[in-house]
């Protein structure tokens, strides 16, 4: 009697698997418009880099129409007219960074199938564009949007999928951004093993970023990816596994250095703080904490900072017979 056979594990999904069903991109057929050239590219990808800047700054509600407006502006001048080869993969570079700040807003200001929609659009082009760096950042984008929204099991399998298509030779600052996805996507997912296997991505991340050298330059829109982003990673995954006594030192040392215009990040990251803090059972300090970050909130036009928080003051409930809390559960109902 012949032995059964084990079916075949299912190949883990790719970068292929999350393009748009329909190509979006598609030049119209007997294309007349005016020809454009590498100074129209140019300047599209200076109004990349202004959003990009802005988004440092605004919140996503503040930012989201003419984030689309300029993306979908973008996409017709593709789409209806001419030009070379060079200046064709230079105009779907640019979609696809603005995609991904575009997406980051819509996510942002909570439309998240509109965000979902414009990245799998800047994914279909990084990908023609053949790309694969910014194809990982913008996979990695979503995937993080995945893990937050309640479907931590795409946001995994993309995550995996952002640092796969990107290849070896990706900048290290990129594969340093797609590891530490990786990393929040585990903890996110949780269940048995996931704590290590963020931790060890976590630790490659680092490694990562050590190889920064200069020698294989990273994509300017990855600015922003500095040994302190890990460190608040790192210590956003030590909270979310209820380690405080690793987590608060971290967020520490970054927020005493960091940048105060950057409200709607400063917020986030003091959110992590005061839960931090609760888990370390200093409901006083979670308190004073939490009062920031309802501070911060109610003047940032951002559904992800709404959203963490209502995740403070949740978390709060269980010390609300000490005085501190209770001022402050009292002022989240205003």
């Amino acid at each position: 009697m012949a032995a059964s056979r084990t079916p075949a594990e299912p190949p883990p999904p790719s970068l292929a698997d999350f393009l748009p069903e329909e190509d979006p991109l598609t030049p119209l057929p007997g294309r007349r418009g005016l020809r454009i050239g590498v100074r129209q590219v140019e300047d599209l990808q200076q109004r990349v880099h202004g959003l990009r800047l802005a988004d440092d700054v605004l919140a996503g509600r503040d930012l989201i129409r003419p984030a689309l407006r300029d993306l979908r502006r973008a996409v017709n001048v593709y789409r209806e007219r001419t030009h070379s080869d060079e200046v064709g993969r230079g105009l779907l570079i640019s979609i696809g960074e603005l995609a991904q700040v575009a997406g980051w807003i819509a996510s942002d200001a909570g439309q998240h199938a509109e965000a979902e929609r414009t990245y799998r659009l800047g994914l279909s082009a990084a990908r023609q564009a053949e790309d694969r760096t910014l194809a990982g950042n913008l996979a990695g984008s979503l995937a993080y949007q995945f893990s937050n929204t309640g479907r931590e099991v795409d946001g995994l399998a993309l995550a995996r999928a952002a640092l796969e298509g990107a290849g070896p030779d990706a900048p290290p600052k990129a594969r340093a951004l797609y590891l530490d996805r990786v990393a929040w996507a585990y903890v996110k997912a949780g269940g048995a093993g996931n704590a290590q296997e963020a931790m060890r991505a976590l630790g490659e991340a680092g490694e990562a970023l050590a190889e920064d050298t200069g020698s294989l330059a990273a994509p300017s829109y990855l600015y922003w990816v500095d040994e302190g982003e890990l460190r608040v990673m790192e210590s956003r995954v030590y909270t979310e596994l209820r380690r405080p006594l690793r987590a608060v030192p971290l967020l520490e040392e970054v927020l005493s250095a960091y940048d105060p215009t950057h409200t709607r990040e400063l917020a986030l990251y003091l959110s992590w703080l005061a839960v931090a803090y609760a888990d370390a059972n200093e409901p006083e300090e979670a308190a004073a904490v939490a009062g920031r970050v309802i501070s911060l909130a109610s003047d940032v036009a951002s559904e992800r900072t709404a959203g963490r928080v209502r995740v403070v003051i949740e978390r709060l409930k269980e010390f609300a017979d000490v005085p501190e809390v209770r001022a402050v559960l009292d002022a989240g109902k205003g």
